[in-house]
């Protein structure tokens, strides 16, 4: 519904028209979106918090082996329609549940690149095969890329100062009412958007800028299927852009009817979908540039290796 109303008030009661039409309407359409959810999500799991323990979750998930934290938030990210810059909110109230951080990356990298959409058009466009094949290799990356991170002490770049829940809290929880509970989880939720809600404002404008400006054949004509480099130079482009499964899977089934490689187009994919611009710069005030550039080459080392092995394979 809030696609429709912005893409009617641009080109039908402004009358803007071409590129600077589609730029606008993505940059209106996404800062709502994902102000939004940053509102009501961090909200949700602000007030959550008052009533539940996270040192439980915490200590549930300690108490099991990494490869179960890691299987199980991959798993989760399939089940949530977000882009990468949509996904941030939840990211953070796994941070400020104190879930450890490797685990926290692993929903991260999967609920852009494997949530529901994907695989819904995934099948439509590609068939059941494609399909399986690129949920199993996008699950790898988000298990692999979250263990990694968690491994290398990532704990000390989160830059956000995340308040830890000790039992103190668990006897507090009793006496707060519901209108107590909601103040302090608005409180906390305001406070932590006055911190990034400029970044989602020049993520965004980034985002649509290219969304708007970079035409189709300037990508396909470096990534086509004579390039040994094309799986390479498919991610590298990907990374500045900034869109959703939905937003990004039209555009990969016209590169591949140009002549791009399978593998290469849901390279370009994955590296839109869950490696974005406009997420590092959202990020940045979340977590230290150290932990983002080494976020980025994990992720960005796991999809090149699988676009080469889908090319292969396909």
């Amino acid at each position: 519904m809030w696609y429709e109303l912005t893409k009617e008030f641009i080109y039908g009661i402004v009358g803007l028209e071409g590129k600077l039409a589609d730029a606008l309407h993505f940059f209106i359409y996404d800062t709502a979106k994902i102000w939004f959810l940053l509102l009501t999500i961090i909200f949700a799991v602000s007030f959550l918090r008052t009533w539940v323990n996270t040192e439980y979750v915490r200590a549930h998930l300690q108490g099991k082996s990494a490869l179960y934290g890691h299987v199980g938030a991959s798993l989760f990210g399939i089940i949530t329609p977000f882009c990468s810059c949509s996904a941030i909110p939840l990211f953070l109230g796994f941070i400020q549940a104190r879930i450890p951080v490797g685990v926290t990356f692993s929903y991260l990298i999967s609920a852009p690149m494997n949530n529901e959409i994907a695989i819904a058009m995934l099948f439509g466009l590609f068939g059941w095969k494609v399909t399986a094949i690129y949920i199993g290799f996008g699950l790898m990356v988000a298990i692999i890329g979250g263990y990694f991170i968690g491994k290398m002490g990532a704990e000390k770049e989160i830059l956000l100062d995340v308040k830890p829940i000790d039992s103190e809290l668990e006897a507090g929880l009793v006496s707060l009412t519901v209108k107590e509970r909601a103040n302090e989880a608005w409180g906390y939720t305001l406070d932590i958007f006055k911190k990034i809600y400029l970044y989602v404002l020049l993520g965004v404008g980034v985002g649509a800028w290219i969304h708007g400006y970079i035409p189709t054949d300037f990508i396909a004509r470096y990534t086509g299927e004579g390039n040994p480099f094309a799986v390479i130079i498919a991610v590298m482009m990907g990374i500045p852009m900034y869109s959703n499964a939905a937003g990004v899977m039209p555009l990969v089934e016209v590169l591949t009817g140009k002549g791009m490689l399978l593998g290469t187009a849901l390279s370009f994919m994955m590296a839109v979908t869950a490696l974005s611009l406009p997420e590092a710069l959202i990020l940045k005030k979340i977590i230290s540039i150290r932990l983002i550039g080494l976020f980025f080459a994990i992720v960005g080392s796991g999809i090149i290796i699988i676009g080469y092995l889908f090319n292969t394979i396909l």
